[in-house]
């Protein structure tokens, strides 16, 4: 077994895109002496390029199906020597420890496989690499020695950069870091998987979620800016594959938000609906027969909140709601599709954001995450509307048919409405939203305000509110309005004098047990 000598490239990917290419430049260019394994030296044979098998090199076979192969000290040792150091050349030339140059490694497809359906445990596991991620990082710590690529994108930088000492060094630095992250986020995919396989009494009594949180994201779109122009931000995951964006300009942070919470919203209802949005709240809403009915009813709960606004609908959007929709200025449209016509109408206005939503109108997120001092919080999206069957009529009056039908949708509403949150309906419309005050007395007052800007009757409709009514201020307010019957949590320390008020006005009142706090 001789020890090879000059310049040595490592290479063992799963990835082989471009590697037959990359290696013949190592090699005719270079004059780099090519080790690998398994299938990529088979590749490498086929294109007719010289290359030596790792446990030639290392004088070990390949064992275990294929587990133990490269964790051998004449691979680490090549990759890890430093060539300032006299002490760890010795020690190399005295166990025949060649150096290696360059390392060429992508992972097991891991992350590839557990997202397939009905994988099984054991395949997933087999999936977890050992001896990539262990090259990586030996090749990465010994940087200023050893250029290491982990990604077939970057290998055209690297051919650029053999010839200038200079380039390669600030090269290998860059390549370093890239190692880490995708190591760090391998690692992450693989603790995130086990921990969805996980069965521990101790992580059932912390309601599913684990004793370390794990994040995997991969950045996604560099945003032109934040919240506002003088923050920064950047988008992370797979949003873009649940939207398809059909024209219009770049997406921005806001619009991202505002996005994903009319999704959420929309998701909820399966009759024809059409949700008008500003700052991720609903200011008009409505259910019917057709999207161009619901969109009637949905605009004319507020005609000037929607001026730059987010528009949604469940079904198919049309050429004539297009022509309608494109009487008033939109930031976005979603919809899981737009007909011809729509798209001949809409595609006029050049700037307006047109959205498929490629999986349908729900939302895949079952949890939510946010960032705070510190750290962050974790919770359970808020996907129940409670137990309906359990609702609690509390008045002397039960509520009609009409009020009924009033108070879910409402209910369905408002738990989509910053709180304080506070929606008048009738049927499954809306006719006022206030959102977001700090007394719900004021919530109430200003989606009265609001229909009455609409010039929108009150008398006869229903109230949801979100949370309870901690005083009978609120539901006297609404029952003002001319609201008839009420929906709400209950669970007030003066809910007598709440159901109280309701009584001596006729009213009708639901206690649901459940409320729908959004912060």
């Amino acid at each position: 077994m001789a020890l090879l000598m000059g310049k040595l490239a490592l290479l063992s990917v799963s990835d082989k895109r471009g590697l037959a290419e990359f290696a013949s430049a190592l090699v005719r260019q270079h004059g780099y002496t090519l080790l690998s394994t398994g299938g990529t030296a088979k590749l490498l044979a086929a294109s007719g390029l010289p290359v030596t098998e790792v446990s030639e090199h290392t004088g070990f076979p390949e064992m275990m199906d294929g587990r133990v192969k490269t964790l051998h000290p004449k691979i680490h040792g090549g990759l890890l020597a430093r060539r300032d150091l006299p002490a760890h050349l010795a020690a190399a030339a005295e166990h025949g420890i060649a150096l290696i140059d360059l390392v060429v490694v992508n992972l097991y497809p891991f992350e590839q496989t557990v997202a397939k359906p009905g994988v099984h445990f054991e395949e997933a596991i087999e999936n977890i690499d050992i001896g990539g991620p262990s090259m990586l990082r030996s090749a990465a710590k010994n940087h200023a020695s050893v250029t290491v690529v982990c990604d077939p994108a970057d290998y055209a930088a690297v051919l650029a950069a053999l010839p200038d000492a200079s380039a390669l060094s600030a090269l290998r630095r860059q390549l370093a870091l890239k190692v880490f992250q995708r190591t760090g986020s391998y690692d992450t995919a693989i603790a995130r998987y086990l921990e969805a396989q996980a069965d521990v009494p101790d992580l059932a009594t912390l309601g599913g979620f684990p004793g370390t949180l794990t994040l995997n994201y991969q950045k996604a779109q560099a945003l032109r800016y934040g919240e506002n122009p003088h923050q920064q931000a950047a988008l992370y995951g797979t949003f873009h594959e649940h939207f398809k964006q059909l024209q219009g300009k770049e997406l921005s942070y806001n619009n991202i938000l505002d996005i994903t919470a009319a999704t959420w919203l929309i998701g909820e209802f399966e009759r024809p609906t059409v949700a008008i949005l500003k700052h991720t709240n609903p200011c008009g809403m409505a259910s019917a027969d057709t999207l161009a009915e619901a969109w009637e009813l949905a605009y004319a709960t507020d005609r000037q909140a929607p001026f730059g606004g987010i528009i949604v609908v469940n079904r198919t959007l049309d050429g004539a709601l297009a022509k309608a929709i494109a009487e008033i200025f939109t930031e976005v449209i979603i919809a899981p599709r737009f007909s011809d016509e729509a798209l001949a109408v809409l595609t006029k206005k050049k700037n307006l954001r047109l959205m498929v939503a490629t999986d349908g109108m729900g939302a895949d997120a079952l949890q939510e995450i946010r960032s705070v001092v510190g750290g962050v919080l974790v919770q359970d999206r808020d996907r129940t509307l409670g137990d309906v069957a359990k609702f609690k009529v509390v008045t002397k009056r039960p509520p009609t048919t009409e009020e009924w039908a009033g108070m879910m949708f409402g209910w369905r509403v408002g738990k989509h409405v910053k709180s304080n949150a506070i929606v008048y309906c009738r049927g499954e419309r809306t006719l006022g939203v206030g959102a977001g005050q700090m007394a719900r007395v004021d919530s109430s007052r200003i989606a009265v305000w609001k229909a009455g800007e609409a010039g929108l009757d009150l008398h006869g409709s229903v109230v949801a509110s979100e949370a309870l009514f901690p005083f009978a201020d609120g539901l006297i307010a609404a029952a003002d309005a001319g609201a008839t019957a009420a929906i709400q949590p209950g669970g007030s320390v003066r809910d007598d004098e709440v159901i109280a008020a309701a009584d001596a006005r006729g009213m009708a009142m639901v206690f649901t047990g459940i409320r729908h706090f959004k912060h």
